[in-house]
């Protein structure tokens, strides 16, 4: 499994135009090929981390590159962000509980 954490601050100014745009790139990623999962997690202080599942390096790939992705990307430098930082990690060991 490949892991990826994506840490960020968006400009304040941006929250309501990024919200849409930020809903139509989890639908795509959602029906990427071997996405697994996505959480977004956000504190007091307003960053955000998100934490995006895929089975394979090459299925993440592939959604690194896919158009709308490319441009949403290109958008998150250019406007919405006022700092991010992305690490892309795979599982080492994994142990779940469930009652």
């Amino acid at each position: 499994m490949v892991i990826v954490i994506f840490r960020s601050r968006l400009r304040t100014e941006y929250v309501d135009e990024f919200r849409p745009l930020a809903q139509r790139m989890l639908e795509i990623a959602e029906a990427m090929p071997g996405f697994i999962s996505s959480r977004d997690y956000r504190d007091a202080s307003g960053e955000s981390c998100s934490v995006i599942e895929f089975d394979s390096l090459e299925n993440l790939e592939t959604w690194r590159k896919h158009p709308e992705h490319l441009e949403a990307q290109r958008l998150g430098r250019d406007r919405f962000y006022s700092e991010y930082t992305l690490q892309v990690t795979q599982s080492v060991r994994e142990s779940r509980f469930e009652r």
